[in-house]
């Protein structure tokens, strides 16, 4: 199959003044790797192996920081935005999830469900102060019809036209499809239609089906979650890509699954940010003791990095890591804060401890401090340009 890179707004997004920087001093078991990189280089499955390995971790994260800043500079993207998770009831009891409740079959407190109208409300409070893009995900529902999606994005499309929809995960629009037996094609372009403008990365976990069916059985396999994607580039709806990291997976399976997103943005050019996600152990069915140590999180964040070399964001997500671990992670190769976020519930479910919400002012203080530069971003990593009007009079920079 030949290879097709798309065209598309978010790749004309204004271009980061890069740094021409000599490539950094580091210590001899990292000067291959160096080396190998600013001979512009592939590394393989193997250097990946080897650099989860390595004693010298703050040389990894220069390394790491030197490789962003080849692609912007110091600039660190962040973007005002709110979650909308519509419910938390679903069909499938995936064993690493503490957000999911079973309706009508859990005796756990905190399942929920919100109507049309209550997330057009939900949207409304993100516009209003000044966001740019709603993140909206939730459980396999087992009541809501295909029109329950559709309309909850046509409504908003027409009540904030400007607010970017970057909704459902690769399973939830899977479940969509099978609500009116379509293909996922059919089914991504209902809701490109409605008003999907990209997809969230969520879900992906680990792609190897025999860990899949351990931690997330009865979801999607590793092969659907990556042609569901395909499809979506294919269609013109850009994502995002995550890998969930610090429970049963090995190293091994850690640098298969980044090699398989990297095969398919070489494909495609369709994803705009990686995430690593951390388990989080607390309510949940895995006999996992905690979750990632705060040098082992740096490590996914600088070996992330270096073997996605076609993506262009890796997401230091501070609801998940912590202040001061997302602050470090733009050290380890990292180039975007995330953003405003205004509440989060599938990671505070979980035992999250992190706040609900940041203010842009706060945002600017974090990634300063780190010697970065806070460039505000849409949906789609276009430049915001904000006028004196008040939070809604913001345009996106030509």
């Amino acid at each position: 199959m030949s290879t097709v890179v798309l065209q598309a707004p978010w790749a004309r997004a204004a271009a980061d003044v890069s740094e021409p920087a000599q490539p950094p001093v580091v210590s001899a078991e990292l000067a291959p790797y160096r080396d190998k990189l600013a001979e512009g280089r592939r590394l393989t499955r193997e250097d990946g192996l080897a650099l989860f390995g390595v004693r010298d971790l703050l040389g990894l994260g220069r390394l790491a920081q030197w490789f962003a800043r080849r692609k912007h500079g110091r600039t660190v993207y962040y973007v005002n935005n709110g979650h909308i998770n519509y419910s938390n009831y679903c069909t499938l009891s995936c064993a690493f999830c503490s957000f999911y409740r079973r309706k009508g079959k859990d005796r756990r407190d905190g399942g929920y469900e919100m109507n049309l109208e209550q997330v057009f409300d939900e949207a409304g409070k993100i516009y209003a102060r000044g966001g740019t893009e709603a993140h909206v995900v939730g459980g396999l529902h087992p009541d809501f019809p295909f029109e329950y999606y559709t309309e909850m994005l046509r409504g908003i499309r027409a009540r904030y036209p400007k607010l970017g929809l970057k909704c459902f995960t690769a399973i939830e629009v899977y479940h969509i499809a099978g609500l009116k037996k379509l293909s996922v094609g059919e089914t991504l372009q209902a809701l490109k239609e409605a008003g999907l403008d990209s997809l969230p990365g969520g879900g992906a976990e680990i792609l190897d089906d025999r860990l899949r069916d351990v931690i997330c059985k009865g979801k999607e396999t590793s092969a659907e979650w990556l042609d569901l994607h395909r499809t979506a580039h294919r269609l013109g709806l850009p994502s995002n890509a995550t890998l969930l990291h610090g429970h049963y997976e090995t190293l091994e399976q850690r640098i298969d699954h980044l090699l398989q997103l990297r095969a398919l943005q070489d494909e495609t050019g369709g994803f705009l940010a990686f995430i690593p996600l951390s388990y989080h152990p607390e309510h949940n069915s895995l006999k996992v003791e905690h979750g990632p140590t705060g040098m082992q999180e740096l490590r996914m964040y600088a070996v992330s990095r270096l073997l996605l070399d076609n993506f262009p964001h890796v997401k230091s997500y501070w609801i998940m890591l912590g202040l001061a671990t997302a602050q470090l992670a733009l050290g380890y190769g990292a180039s975007d804060m995330d953003g405003t976020v205004l509440q989060e519930k599938i990671y505070h479910m979980a035992g999250a401890s992190t706040p609900q919400a940041l203010s842009v002012d706060e945002l600017h203080h974090l990634i300063e401090e780190t010697g970065g530069v806070p460039v505000e971003r849409n949906h789609l990593y276009r430049r915001i340009r904000r006028g004196s009007g008040g939070p809604l009079d913001w345009d996106i920079e030509a």
